[in-house]
């Protein structure tokens, strides 16, 4: 145990000399976080539709056929409207219209999940123009999980899938890369040490610093940028995270396995992080509107499981059983990687 605390402490001291390291990765998460909370959006299409209806009239039935024929909209059918929260929650749908008729007269409400804002504004724009020029009666819009449309909601989690495999993988990578450089991995690898008990050493100080940087996300979040709080859903997106963390770790590790020199292990994270996770993780761009080859490949990406469940989770405010499929697909991921990490670890030891 007194070596595992000196290995450690090896790690958190070179960590503190490099002032400008550290400086910059407590910093940067905050000026991504503002800079995309407050500056971006973006242009979305193939919106879920489902429809409401108490009783059918030819208005109906005119505005239903103009939402199947829009090429914005994707028609997923009619449904009651007892189940239309339950496919809102689901993520069946992304907006629900709600057709009543009384006294002879046809209103219309539109529900729109809010939780990712862009898709929400835009979607209620198109629909609103939609049902208008159908009809010319005024549309009522009710917004959930966001009812200011605040863009910041949508960015937050993005952020943080991309800040934790920055801070993560590659500046574990590098670190253990730079060993190797040195030659000081040879001497520890040769030392009576096991090799797992280096590498934990090694990892700790990196976790550390992603906790640092989470209770700093998520005190700007629920401050500066005002999502809701629920002390429940903060606990279980700390749990979810910190999954997160662990297998961006095993990448980390894994990716010091394969690259031999630290300009390389920077050049092989850039190309499998940085990039897929900005452009297939739907941290910017909505999944569901990219070509079916590139959604089937974003499947691999796990800031695009770890997003959506930090969104269901943070700005949805529904409980962990809503993100079991995400928890499961970072379980079965963080377990594979780390299995071929470790044993390509031993194999080059």
């Amino acid at each position: 145990m007194s070596i595992f605390k000196s290995l450690i402490k090896k790690e958190v001291l070179h960590l503190l000399r490099d002032f400008r390291t550290i400086t910059v990765v407590l910093v940067m998460p905050v000026l991504l976080l503002l800079l995309f909370g407050f500056a971006i959006s973006t242009e979305v299409n193939n919106v879920k539709v489902v429809a409401v209806v108490d009783q059918h009239t030819d208005e109906t039935k005119q505005i239903i056929d103009r939402l199947r024929n829009n090429p914005y909209f994707t028609f997923e059918g009619i449904v009651p409207y007892h189940e239309m929260e339950s496919v809102l929650r689901k993520s069946q749908a992304d907006v629900a219209v709600v057709f009543r008729t009384e006294d002879g007269k046809l209103s219309h409400q539109i529900v729109v999940d809010a939780s990712n804002t862009n898709m929400a504004q835009t979607s209620t724009a198109y629909l609103e123009s939609v049902i208008s020029s159908a009809t010319g009666i005024p549309v009522v819009t009710n917004t959930l999980y966001n009812p200011q449309l605040r863009s910041a909601y949508n960015f937050v989690p993005g952020i943080m899938g991309m800040i934790f495999i920055l801070i993560c993988a590659m500046m574990t990578s590098v670190s253990i890369v730079s060993e190797k450089e040195t030659g000081t991995m040879n001497l520890l690898l040769v030392s009576p040490v096991r090799p797992w008990t280096i590498i934990i050493g090694k990892l700790v100080p990196y976790f550390l610093l992603s906790c640092i940087i989470l209770t700093l996300v998520l005190v700007l979040s629920y401050t500066v940028l005002g999502l809701p709080f629920s002390f429940i859903n903060v606990i279980n997106a700390i749990w979810v995270t910190i999954l997160y963390v662990v297998l961006a770790l095993a990448l980390g590790l894994l990716i010091s396995t394969i690259a031999s020199t630290q300009v390389s292990a920077l050049l092989v994270s850039g190309v499998m992080f940085m990039v897929p996770v900005v452009l297939l993780s739907g941290m910017i761009f909505p999944v569901e509107n990219m070509p079916l080859v590139l959604q089937w490949l974003s499947c691999i990406i796990p800031a695009r499981w770890y997003i959506s469940a930090m969104r269901v989770l943070m700005i949805q405010q529904l409980p962990i059983g809503y993100v079991l499929t995400e928890i499961l697909v970072l379980l079965g991921m963080t377990l594979a990687v780390l299995s071929l990490a470790l044993k390509k670890f031993n194999a080059k030891k």
